[in-house]
Parts: C-alpha cells; structure tokens; sequence
C-alpha cells in the first residue's frame, strides 16, 4: 500500500471546502413599458378627404380602410384617436402632420 508523503491527496478533493466565488446573473427584469399617449386628428376644413387620408397613410401603418375610418370619425364628431404610442413617437405624429398643415395632437391615454 503507497502512502503520500506531501499530504495532497489524488483525484478531485482539490478545493474542497473552497466557496465558489462566482455571482450569481442578476435577475434580468422585464422592459419597463412607456406610458401610452393618443394622436389625435382633428377635423380639417382646408384639405379634401382625399388629401387627409393620403397623410395618414403616409405617415402611419394605418390600412387606407382605417384611415378613411379615422378622417370620416374625425369629419362627423371633430376629432378621432388615429393611434396609441409612446410619448416621444406620438410627439414626432404631431410634428410631422404639422408640416402639412393638418392638426393632430398627442395626450396621455388615461
């Protein structure tokens, strides 16, 4: 029988007894979802309807259905809710409908 003299032993009792010092992953949280905000058209006495519906489609993904939807809404009541989106999306709606002379405003959907 072989005995060791150095007192290692063989094999994988290297460490025992050793902590792991690994961290452990943080937990990964879920994005934190933005406040939702309305665009909302408003009725448009300068331009045809035509001309309306042609910038919603521009400017949104809107089908040419919904957006015959949204003007004809906002036509017959004043106003309509083209869309909901985040803060800094719907303010850049109210800009860009604003270059061509068509109102829309942006509100936080309540």
């Amino acid at each position: 029988m072989a005995t060791k003299s150095d007192g290692q032993s063989k094999g994988g009792d290297q460490g025992a007894g050793v902590q792991s010092t690994r961290q452990k992953a943080p937990k990964a949280s879920k994005p934190r979802q933005m406040p939702p905000w309305k665009v909302i058209l408003h009725n448009d006495d300068v331009h045809t309807m035509e001309e309306v519906v042609k910038r919603i489609r521009q400017l949104t993904t809107l089908t040419e259905e919904e957006a015959i939807q949204r003007m004809l809404e906002a036509h017959k009541t004043g106003c309509a809710v083209l869309l909901v989106t985040h803060q800094e999306r719907a303010e850049l709606y109210v800009e860009q409908f604003a270059t061509y002379k068509l109102t829309v405003t942006a509100e936080p959907d309540v």
